[in-house]
């Protein structure tokens, strides 16, 4: 047990540690003159000691264990998320949270990001790092990834689909996939999403007449117009990224200093809690603490493809990959959509937004590569 413990990669712990530090006190700052009830310290450190307990837990526990019931666990996910169409809570559009006692939600889309990871890694592994075939590998793979994706997008998640979708992609393409079946796949996905904006910018209005009728929600919709199309937007739609863009940009070099952020104690910026923290560092500490804190996230990155690249088994290989594409796609997003390169959805910045099942599946999915660098008998000590 020590001998595993000590190949703890301590430089991770750290900045997890330092993540729910700066998520701290982002937080208090966000909601210190709008009286929300989101900053409560006792709340945040059972979130925070719940989360350090998972992530250990899992370090502990042999990934491969999970890798052998990832059958099991996939059928969990997929029940789940069946189970929150038809009786889940309704929050911001989308039906895909259920109510528990004490005030608490969970998101089922957020624990099936990790059945997900873990299902695709056991199903690959079996191939042992050779060429994907195209019946026998692909297509039951992107059969895997298309189901939980469909029942995410129904719901209505288009955010949440995204990024399984990128998971799903990531790990098939460091999977071995032929470079054939790859440019086919990635000429497919290119040329359906320039039909998708081509006929959304040109149907939009009758789309949105058919959606309303239908009873389906449409508050996606002016987000994406805002991103493909500004000058057709409305004032409302493009209200939030217009002044996040204004936040960020008042922040400077420096900043504002902490708790003197203008747009955000205004409360000109919604949620700047979840979705739109980046704007508090970005007004509050300028580019030099956007900076570090991007740094932050890039060592993290960088600690995981190296255990990624000492590791001798496939599957835990695999796993950290998929890991890896949540973590950077999210990052990107959510910072992409408040400089207004992405379009505005529901994605959290990890480790700094609010939200406990999302720091805790975050903080569950880095105690699998820990798990993965402990278990791994022939990883190499020293990098």
């Amino acid at each position: 047990m020590l001998h595993k413990l000590k190949k703890i990669d301590f430089t991770i712990v750290l900045i997890l540690i330092s993540f729910m530090v700066i998520s701290t006190l982002l937080l208090y700052s966000a909601t210190r003159y709008n009286h929300s009830e989101v900053f409560d310290p006792v709340k945040l450190t059972v979130i925070y000691i719940i989360s350090l307990t998972a992530f250990f837990v899992t370090t502990l526990l042999d990934y491969r264990v999970l890798a052998k019931i990832w059958y099991y666990l996939y059928g969990i996910g997929i029940f789940l998320l069946v189970a929150v169409y038809f009786f889940g809570a309704r929050i911001n559009g989308a039906r895909g949270w259920f109510k528990l006692p004490f005030g608490l939600d969970f998101q089922p889309v957020e624990l099936v990001k990790i059945i997900l990871i873990i299902s695709l890694a056991a199903f690959m592994a079996r191939n042992k790092g050779e060429t994907l075939g195209l019946t026998q590998d692909v297509l039951p793979i992107l059969l895997l990834g298309i189901l939980p994706i469909g029942l995410v997008v129904i719901q209505p998640d288009l955010g949440n689909a995204i990024i399984l979708g990128v998971i799903l992609l990531g790990m098939i393409w460091i999977g071995n996939i032929r470079w054939t079946h790859g440019v086919i796949g990635g000429g497919l996905i290119v040329g359906f999403a320039y039909l998708f904006l081509y006929l959304f910018k040109l149907y939009h209005d009758p789309l949105k007449e058919f959606l309303v009728a239908k009873g389906i929600s449409t508050h996606w919709m002016p987000r994406i117009l805002t991103l493909i199309d500004p000058s057709a937007a409305t004032n409302d739609a493009k209200y939030h990224v217009d002044n996040a863009i204004r936040a960020i940009g008042s922040g400077s070099l420096v900043g504002e200093s902490y708790l003197q952020g203008t747009s955000i104690h205004s409360g000109f910026i919604p949620v700047a809690y979840t979705d739109s923290i980046f704007v508090v560092v970005g007004e509050e500490f300028g580019f030099v603490g956007s900076s570090i804190l991007l740094l932050m996230y890039f060592v993290l990155i960088y600690r995981m493809i190296l255990i990624c690249l000492y590791c001798n088994n496939y599957t835990g290989s695999y796993m950290i990959i998929g890991i890896v594409s949540m973590l950077v796609y999210q990052v990107f997003q959510n910072v992409g959509m408040m400089i207004g390169i992405m379009p505005l959805t529901g994605i959290t910045l990890p480790f700094i937004s609010y939200g406990g099942t999302s720091l805790l599946i975050n903080m569950v999915a880095m105690g699998l590569v820990m798990s993965v660098r402990l278990h791994d008998d022939k990883l190499l000590d020293e990098e």
